[in-house]
């Protein structure tokens, strides 16, 4: 029995905000009817091949639902629609702006007929203000939060390797179904849930935005180091390997000094007394580190730093994460399913191991049409009907 058995979610979703937030309902048990354009479907199945053939976005965010094929836009295919999302306890939608109103798929609309239904309408920048119909892409979402500001190096500005500001977006669409189903347990009513990328990126600004509260100074870009605190970055050993360490205080400082430096006489040096006087050292504590590991492996300076119990971590490639002794030992992988073959996935943080969530498979484009037509009480020649008029 998982948390979110019985559960109906249907879905009108692409790229990845609302893909990802439905397949963390998924994988809880929730059950997801994923609608999909009849031509293409999501039109993030088409932007690579690279999970064995599958979009690796779309491997990533879709596994455990059911695809069905509708071109919402059509009136047979409309009605079928709203057969479906009758039965639904959760509606998720990340068209364009007014789109899903337009579908009669709005909050408003659909409580006035149940109003145990919970709708989670996920948007660029909300249904209201000067940029409510601003086209609004995760890089796009990246700039406007300051992101790009505090992120790269001095010279240049770099955007986060994945793509934070639908993930964040995602995770608090997933964060307020979740707080929504367990007030309407209380109450026995829905809400509408409404998230947008802006301001879900925003509140992870929150730190830089305090930092340079009043028109203070912003955190400047640092690379892959700490923007305030140093040594807390990367580091790179004699053969190549690199590491990333951080020393908070100083009483790590020492220890850092002696341990791993073995440089004892920098303990007590007043150039590195306190973090502020570290930061305005930067340079030549880089200097005295890059001459100290250059004669030594990756697996002697993380020996070091373990032994005097500096934070640390590896700076693994995308192929060793795959392997990462951590996460092996701990049996954090399993397999699904995908058209034509398998792929590893991870077990969702928080859940205990492969029987304590839904890993079900990631469905072709159209997998689940017939079947969940025949459950809306559809015939065959109604299905055939639809099928003649393209509006599935």
């Amino acid at each position: 029995m998982l948390p979110l058995d019985g559960l109906l979610v249907v879905s009108l979703e692409h790229a990845i905000a609302a893909p990802l937030a439905t397949r963390h309902l998924a994988d809880l048990g929730a059950r997801v009817i994923k609608i999909e354009r009849p031509e293409g479907g999501d039109f993030a199945r088409a932007y690579d091949q690279r999970a064995r053939g599958v979009a690796s976005h779309f491997a990533w965010c879709n596994r455990s639902k059911e695809s069905l094929t509708l071109d919402v836009k059509h009136p047979q295919a409309n009605a079928a629609l709203m057969k479906l999302v009758a039965k639904a306890d959760v509606l998720v939608q990340n068209l364009a702006p007014g789109a899903a109103a337009r579908l009669g798929l709005s909050y408003e609309a659909l409580s006035a007929r149940d109003p145990r239904i919970i709708v989670c309408d996920i948007s660029g920048y909300g249904d209201s203000g000067p940029y409510v119909e601003k086209k609004a892409y995760d890089l796009l979402i990246q700039a406007e939060s300051g992101f790009l500001s505090i992120t790269g190096t001095a010279d240049e500005p770099a955007k986060a390797g994945n793509s934070i500001a639908d993930i964040s977006a995602g995770m608090y669409a997933y964060s307020g179904i979740l707080a929504a189903l367990l007030e309407r347990g209380r109450t026995g009513r829905g809400r509408r849930v409404d998230i947008a990328l802006l301001e879900s990126m925003t509140e992870w600004m929150g730190y830089p935005l305090y930092f340079g509260l009043d028109g203070a100074a912003p955190p400047p870009r640092s690379g892959a180091a700490h923007a305030t605190i140093y040594p807390y970055g990367p580091f790179t050993a004699g053969d190549g390997g690199s590491v990333l360490l951080g020393v908070q205080n100083d009483r790590e400082w020492k220890l850092f000094a002696r341990v791993v430096l073995q440089q004892p006489e920098l303990a007590d040096d007043a150039r590195f007394a306190g973090n502020a006087q570290r930061v305005a050292h930067r340079e030549q504590i880089d200097e005295i580190a890059t001459a100290a590991f250059k004669d030594i492996g990756i697996g002697e300076l993380v020996r070091r730093l373990d032994e005097a119990g500096i934070a640390n971590g590896r700076i693994n490639d995308v192929h060793e994460v795959w392997n990462h002794p951590q996460l092996a030992a701990r049996g954090r992988w399993d397999r699904v399913a995908i058209p034509g073959g398998e792929i590893p996935v991870l077990i969702p943080p928080g859940r205990r191991d492969a029987d304590d969530v839904r890993l079900g498979p990631v469905p072709a484009l159209g997998a689940h049409t017939r079947a969940i037509l025949q459950e809306l009480a559809y015939s065959d020649a109604d299905i055939a009907d639809l099928a003649a008029a393209q509006a599935i």
